[in-house]
């Protein structure tokens, strides 16, 4: 098992690619902590977890957005597992569209405290232990819209462009201290990020619901959306002593869409 034992915190833990990246790695033998802001979603991981890999399964309410929430987190981490995180997964985060000019400074802020901010705080949180074992995997769940840029998501996109600065700039800072820090940027993923997605098209365009999702599909030259389960698979490559060797990288997996 390329994960026996170790210890992973995967926020926005209770649907989507964090529940894909949590069930991955309780397959890999990992213990799991599974954090979101809703307590039926990451119990519902939890017991899942526990029933069908035989691994021990926390589920943690964190508010990434909100450093008090994320310290309170990690203290919970500590005193279940006895432990820090061997390995950290910042996937939590938000995407609400609309036109530039009726960005208003609260969904500004928002998207910056969720998606930036909060990979700052539990990264800072996850650290210390990393460093005191000489081990660790921060793994950040950015986008193919942190490399280039779209109509009407200029909030989300410049989070995401701010989660790879980060990205890199740990990735050096840690890179002789057994720890890597990478982000994974995916397309558009079949999640319920993207059924949003589809309706603001539907909303703006007045297309239906199967024209509106051709629309994102045909974004990517392989014609389809991307599973939980491709990303996930990149996410415990790095997460295994097999991506020790990859470090400070934004990997794309987006069918095509970006090549760069």
């Amino acid at each position: 098992m390329k994960l026996k034992d170790r210890i992973a915190l995967i926020t926005g833990g209770g649907r989507g690619i964090g529940k894909a990246v949590a069930l991955a790695f309780a397959r890999e033998g990992a213990h799991v902590a599974v954090a979101a802001r809703t307590r039926e979603q990451v119990d519902e991981v939890a017991r899942t977890i526990k029933y069908e890999h035989r691994v021990e399964a926390a589920p943690l309410v964190c508010d990434v957005s909100d450093q008090a929430s994320v310290s309170n987190a990690f203290d919970a981490l500590n005193s279940l597992f006895g432990r820090g995180a061997d390995i950290l997964v910042n996937n939590a985060g938000i995407a609400i569209s609309t036109a530039f000019l009726k960005t208003s400074d609260e969904l500004w802020q928002q998207h910056l405290n969720t998606n930036l901010s909060g990979t700052f705080y539990c990264s800072r949180a996850a650290l210390p232990a990393m460093l005191e074992r000489g081990w660790g995997r921060i793994i950040n769940i950015a986008s193919i819209a942190g490399k280039t840029g779209a109509p009407y998501i200029a909030a989300y996109s410049a989070s995401k462009h701010g989660v790879l600065g980060l990205t890199r700039s740990l990735a050096q800072e840690v890179a002789t201290r057994g720890i890597t820090v990478n982000a994974i940027c995916p397309g558009y993923v079949d999640t319920d990020m993207t059924s949003r997605a589809v309706d603001n098209i539907t909303t703006r365009t007045g297309k239906s619901a199967e024209e509106s999702l051709d629309i994102l599909k045909h974004m990517s030259p392989q014609n389809r959306l991307v599973t939980t389960d491709e990303v996930a698979a990149i996410a415990l490559l790095l997460a295994s002593d097999d991506g020790r060797g990859i470090t400070g990288q934004a990997i794309n997996v987006d069918g095509g869409t970006i090549m760069f």
